[in-house]
C-alpha cells in the first residue's frame, strides 16, 4: 500500500514561484503513474501534470504548460511540482495521486488513480 504525503504549499504573490513535493511511503513509486491534480473551492478536481507508468511520458494541463514542471525521484520515491509565474487562478488544494493500472491515454482521469495524498493548499494573491 502506497501512502502519499504532500508538502510545500503556502501563500505566494502573483508572478512568484513555489515547489510542492509528494513523498511516498510503503513502497517505491517505480511502475506507478503519478500525477498532480488541483481543486479550487466549488470546482471539480482537475489534472495539472503527471508521468506515465514507465516515466517516459510527461503531460501537462493546458493552463499550466510553460509555467509548471513536474519531476520525480524514484530513488527517493518523491515527485515534485515546480510552479513558476503563478497566477491567482492557480489557487487550489494540490493533490498527489498514484496508480499502477493507469493507461497513458487516461492519465488525466482522476478516477484511474488508486492512491491519494491529503493535499496541500496553494494560495496566490494578486
Amino acid at each position: 500500500q502506497v501512502q502519499l504525503v504532500e508538502s510545500g504549499g503556502g501563500l505566494v504573490q502573483a508572478g512568484g514561484s513555489l515547489r510542492v513535493s509528494c513523498a511516498a511511503s510503503g513502497r517505491s513509486l517505480s511502475g506507478y503513474a503519478v500525477a498532480w491534480f488541483r481543486q479550487a473551492p466549488g470546482k471539480e478536481r482537475v489534472f495539472v501534470a503527471g508521468f506515465s507508468r514507465s516515466g517516459g511520458y510527461t503531460y501537462y494541463g493546458d493552463s499550466v504548460k510553460g509555467r509548471f514542471t513536474v519531476s520525480r525521484d524514484n530513488g527517493k520515491s518523491a515527485v515534485y511540482l515546480q510552479m513558476n509565474n503563478l497566477k491567482p487562478e492557480d489557487t487550489a488544494v494540490y493533490y498527489c495521486a498514484a496508480g499502477r493500472t493507469v493507461i497513458t491515454s487516461s492519465l488525466m482521469n482522476s478516477r484511474q488513480y488508486d492512491h491519494w495524498g491529503q493535499g496541500t493548499q496553494v494560495t496566490v494573491s494578486s
